[in-house]
């Protein structure tokens, strides 16, 4: 659009204002009127001596276009034709902000123009660094130092027994063997009380069983059986007897009517079931191990055949989920080793229901 009160010809150019011309051409009148001083009755010259002032006058025409326009300058006559610059379509790429926000992607490239809509475009914003959170770096810490496990055997595994009885972890008596319900045991204590939970027993387990028991009694630590006995059948209540109820699962050392000491234990499965009847203790052997099975047998006391009352590490470990292969399994070693102490080759044996 031409302002027209500033003379502006929308070219870049700028005249005079009394000599604007509103067709937008500069310098016509002028170069009309040079044309037309042979036309008032002045006699032209030869033309070939008029010819230098023709030229003199169409050069002086074009330094006033030039003048006119007032910008570009005109192409020198005589010389190759240059194009012309070209005129910028769309807003040059602004340069980065000193006060922008770097990020880690932000390497230095060679980037294209944006578009006309990336000038106006809400720049992303930085991430915050309070929300940013790092990675954990990992533990260093040492692991617990492990107490007992599976296969320990000791007074410490039977108090660790003991305790966990007291609040309902473990079912049974304490044997002092560390077996798989000892560990199934302390994993659902360890469960319950958030710690990892592996069946073993560390010293943060073993110090927050600790902090919830008290100590046990002896009666506790080391119960009879683990069920009441049964009542001796009458062939048991004279002279030194090997009482065994099938019944209620114990084993009662009486001498004249009187309980000694008293056990928990198992017998043969249906396919290789432990006799019943009446025998007599015939041998003992402290260490044996079984010829046909090829399995230890401590402070055996066979009485019929290959069967024998002796120490079953299997049924300490794994209580009335297994059975023997006719012999009479004690689960307490202590208890089975007093015994094996004080019974003598001869003495009775009754396996009864």
């Amino acid at each position: 659009m031409v302002d027209t009160d500033s003379g502006w010809d929308g070219r870049g150019g700028r005249g005079s204002r009394g000599t604007r011309d509103t067709g937008g051409t500069w310098g016509m009148r002028g170069a009309r009127a040079a044309d037309a001083i042979p036309d008032r009755g002045v006699a032209a010259p030869d033309r070939r001596l008029a010819l230098p002032g023709r030229r003199v006058a169409a050069v002086s025409l074009v330094a006033l276009a030039a003048l006119a326009t007032g910008c570009e300058p005109g192409t020198a006559t005589g010389a190759p034709e240059a194009s012309p610059p070209a005129r910028p379509t769309q807003a040059a790429a602004p340069s980065p902000s000193p006060t922008a926000p770097v990020t880690e992607d932000a390497k230095p490239r060679t980037a294209p123009p944006p578009s006309p809509s990336a000038s106006t475009a809400a720049p992303a914003p930085a991430p915050d660094p309070t929300t940013v959170r790092p990675a954990p770096e990992p533990s260093t810490a040492p692991a617990p130092r492990v107490l007992m496990r599976t296969g320990s055997e000791s007074d410490r595994v039977r108090e660790l027994q003991a305790r966990l009885r007291q609040i309902g972890h473990f079912g049974r008596n304490p044997t002092g063997y560390y077996g798989s319900v000892t560990a199934d045991a302390v994993r659902s204590f360890q469960a319950k009380r958030s710690l990892p939970v592996t069946g073993s027993t560390d010293e943060v387990t073993w110090q927050r069983l600790l902090a919830m028991t008290r100590v046990p009694k002896a009666a506790e630590l080391r119960p009879p059986t683990e069920r009441p006995l049964a009542a001796p059948d009458e062939r048991c209540l004279k002279g030194r007897v090997l009482c065994i109820s099938k019944n209620s699962r114990t084993l009662a050392w009486m001498i004249d009517g009187k309980v000694v000491s008293a056990m928990d234990v198992r017998f043969g499965s249906e396919y290789t079931p432990t006799r019943e009847g009446v025998f007599e203790v015939f041998w003992k052997s402290r260490d044996h191990v079984s010829t046909l099975y090829d399995t230890p047998m401590p402070y055996a006391l066979f009485f019929s055949g290959g069967q024998a009352v002796h120490y079953s590490a299997d049924f300490a470990a794994n209580g009335y989920g297994g059975a023997s292969h006719g012999c009479v399994n004690v689960r307490d070693k202590k208890k089975v080793a007093a015994l094996f102490g004080q019974v003598r080759t001869g003495d009775k044996v009754v396996v009864y229901w």
